[in-house]
């Protein structure tokens, strides 16, 4: 089963270029909302997190997200610590859902989705080809302010901690461009067409 990694910085429009791929027929693994649903289930997962950041990380049993990124984001030893507790169950549980609906449902590949993927080296393994969504900076601004309450001072801090796009699009096999100028269902299309191509060779 061919996989297709689909990544972009806040605001480029990754989403929604991930659902015209979903309108194909391609199945889509959403990493961010798959970790989160993790978060709530996964006991064991919860239980490593737990030994690592103490009594506190649990609240009747559900993990204080709000006391995790407090915690890791000011100590980056310590959130390299937890990516190395939650990174390999995702990608068990990536796994187990390709084989239920790519493999088994005879599609010609599958997407992860996650706007972190070429930033962290252990998920890169996971795809065939990685596909990054591009966006000028200032269109992103002003995606990501209407539709949040950030301002335009926290939207440029959240940028300043993610890849720069020419970053991203170095390790890219795909480019896709959403800035409202080039239509996306062409370059959708096209990508679509040669991942098929990718599985056939397969």
């Amino acid at each position: 089963m061919k996989v297709l990694a689909v990544t972009g910085g806040i605001g480029s429009g990754k989403s929604y270029v991930v659902q015209m791929f979903a309108a194909l027929g391609v199945p889509v693994y959403d990493a961010d909302s798959m970790t989160k649903r993790l978060y709530a289930e996964d006991a064991v997962l919860l239980g490593c997190l737990k030994d690592l950041l103490g009594e506190r990380l649990l609240r009747d049993g559900t993990l204080d997200r709000q006391y995790m990124a407090e915690r890791i984001f000011s100590d980056r030893s310590l959130l390299s610590d937890v990516e190395s507790i939650v990174f390999p169950r995702v990608l068990s549980d990536f796994a187990h859902w390709a084989e239920e609906h790519g493999t088994k449902n005879g599609v010609p590949f599958v997407i992860m989705e996650s706007a972190v993927f070429l930033e962290k080296p252990m998920l890169r393994n996971t795809a065939d080809k990685v596909l990054t969504v591009t966006c000028p900076q200032e269109v992103r601004v002003q995606r990501v302010m209407t539709r949040s309450n950030l301002t335009r001072e926290q939207v440029l801090a959240r940028m300043a901690n993610q890849w720069p796009d020419n970053r991203r699009t170095e390790l890219s096999d795909y480019v896709i461009v959403s800035d409202f100028k080039h239509p996306l269902l062409p370059q959708v299309y096209d990508v679509y067409d040669r991942m098929k191509k990718e599985e056939t060779k397969a």
